[in-house]
């Protein structure tokens, strides 16, 4: 008796042959390369994007590149101030952290939220160990302040944010040395300052300077948009820094996506070769955007 799914089963084992033969120019491309990704928005909270996120990350340490995970947690911790009826305030987009939310933002983004990041990856058969900008001395903190202008009589006053920092200097020994074992490491952005005191970092310029600390190869910044669209509302899928200053000043980058084209300028000028902003929704967005010709982001160089 002939098997009649014997077709079938061959043209789908030649489908894998033929995506296999058109990744592996891309493969040996990043065969040995670091690779920061920034961890966030749906792709976090949807449990289906969650889990291929772990086991894309755990493909490209199993095919020989060096993943290390940078996350954000702002709904996260959005729901724990909630639960202990605590109220949070934003400055422009940076939320405003006293002593109370500090330890909260703490407990969250290096305790619930890293575990569970973490925990994703080694589910799908890698080993991803969880870590704050506060371990080994990572991340150097410097505390950040914001200046506001009265319309009216022109003068500037500092806006003061608590326990919000940025990073001033970063050690990556410490990934390095983990990186090194096989390991992966998944970064949370909480760092430590010269006073010793803790300080909330937003996890994209966290992401931009350990990218550029690193020298990685590549920064993706996983969000909830394609990348940077044109007026036509079009995906631009190659920027260089002047291009994205140009469109900040003519009013094409407007926004939230501001900051994050930011973010990619200070990692590429600190010595990223190249950051993109790409749609964390997408499935397999990391894999597509580095094993496939063009990618499916927006990529800034410097």
């Amino acid at each position: 008796m002939s098997d009649s799914t014997a077709p079938a089963r061959r043209q789908a084992a030649e489908e894998q042959a033929e995506i296999l033969a058109h990744a592996l120019p891309f493969l040996r491309r990043y065969a040995g390369a670091t690779i920061v990704v920034k961890y966030g928005g749906h792709a976090m909270g949807e449990e289906h994007l969650a889990e291929m996120f772990g086991r894309d990350i755990a493909l490209l340490k199993q095919v020989g590149v060096n993943p290390v995970v940078v996350h954000g947690g702002g709904p996260q911790i959005n729901a724990m101030l909630k639960r202990l009826a605590i109220q949070s305030t934003f400055i422009d987009g940076l939320r405003v952290t006293d002593d109370a939310m500090v330890e909260v933002v703490e407990m969250v983004l290096a305790g619930t939220v890293n575990k569970r990041v973490a925990g994703l990856i080694n589910r799908a058969g890698a080993l991803a160990v969880g870590i704050c900008g506060k371990d080994g001395g990572l991340i150097r903190a410097r505390k950040l302040s914001r200046t506001k202008k009265d319309p009216d009589s022109h003068i500037e006053s500092v806006l003061d944010l608590g326990f919000v920092g940025e990073p001033e200097q970063v050690d990556v020994r410490v990934i390095h040395a983990l990186t090194g074992a096989g390991l992966i490491p998944v970064i949370a952005p909480v760092g430590v300052g010269a006073d010793g005191l803790t300080y909330n970092i937003n996890a994209d310029t966290v992401a931009g300077a350990i990218a550029g600390a690193l020298g990685a190869t590549r920064l993706l910044m996983l969000t909830d948009v394609p990348g940077v669209l044109d007026g036509e509302k079009a995906l631009i899928p190659e920027m260089t820094v002047a291009d994205v200053e140009a469109g900040i000043a003519g009013g094409m980058i407007t926004g939230g996506m501001i900051p994050k084209v930011e973010c990619c300028i200070d990692a590429v000028r600190r010595g990223a070769r190249g950051a993109v902003i790409l749609d964390g929704r997408q499935p397999h967005a990391c894999l597509l955007e580095l094993f496939t010709e063009g990618g499916i982001g927006t990529i800034i160089r410097a």
